[in-house]
């Protein structure tokens, strides 16, 4: 039952995230609903060791996406900074269509 819990918590996360990703149109935003989801597939990889009696290697698997969604992270929202600062405007499709 508990698992079941935990596997849904990981669809409804990848939704959330997925949603944020079609909708929001501010770049932070964007970064945050990507770590939305990023959190769903680490529940649903743990979950997915645990069902399968590896939970040390579901557990380990997640700790090397954090690892890589940190740094994904972090240079997502350097670049909002940069973009921010040059340009006047994090909305995504107004810096889709500028030149220079």
């Amino acid at each position: 039952m508990a698992m079941q819990l935990l596997l849904a918590s990981a669809i409804i996360l990848l939704g959330i995230g997925l949603y944020g990703l079609l909708v929001i149109r501010n770049m932070i935003k964007v970064v945050i609903a990507l770590q939305i989801m990023v959190k769903g597939a680490l529940i649903a990889f743990v979950v997915a060791g645990g069902l399968n009696g590896q939970l040390n290697l579901g557990q380990s698997i997640a700790v090397a996406i954090i690892t890589a969604d940190t740094m994904v992270a972090i240079i997502g929202l350097a670049l909002a900074v940069k973009i921010q600062q040059r340009f006047g405007t994090l909305n995504v499709d107004e810096v889709m269509h500028l030149e220079g």
